[in-house]
C-alpha cells in the first residue's frame, strides 16, 4: 500500500470559527469601552455648549455697538 500524503493546505472549519469567536469577542470589549467613554464625554460636551451659548449672548451685544458706531 501507499502512503498517503495530505497535501492539501488551508484552514479547517474549527479554525475559521475560533477566529472569528475571537474577533467577535475583540469587538464587543471595544465597543463597550467606547461607549464607556462617550457616556464620560456627555457632561463635557454639554458644559461646552452651555459655555459657547453664554460666549454667544456676551457677544451679539458687542455686535450691535459695533455696528451703529
Amino acid at each position: 500500500m501507499k502512503c498517503l500524503k495530505k497535501t492539501k493546505s488551508g484552514f479547517t472549519l474549527i479554525e475559521m470559527v475560533l477566529v472569528i469567536a475571537i474577533i467577535v469577542i475583540l469587538a464587543s470589549v471595544m465597543v463597550l469601552s467606547v461607549s464607556g467613554y462617550l457616556n464620560k464625554a456627555n457632561p463635557a460636551r454639554i458644559s461646552v455648549s452651555g459655555h459657547n451659548a453664554s460666549l454667544d449672548l456676551s457677544t451679539s451685544g458687542m455686535d450691535e455697538v459695533v455696528a451703529v458706531t
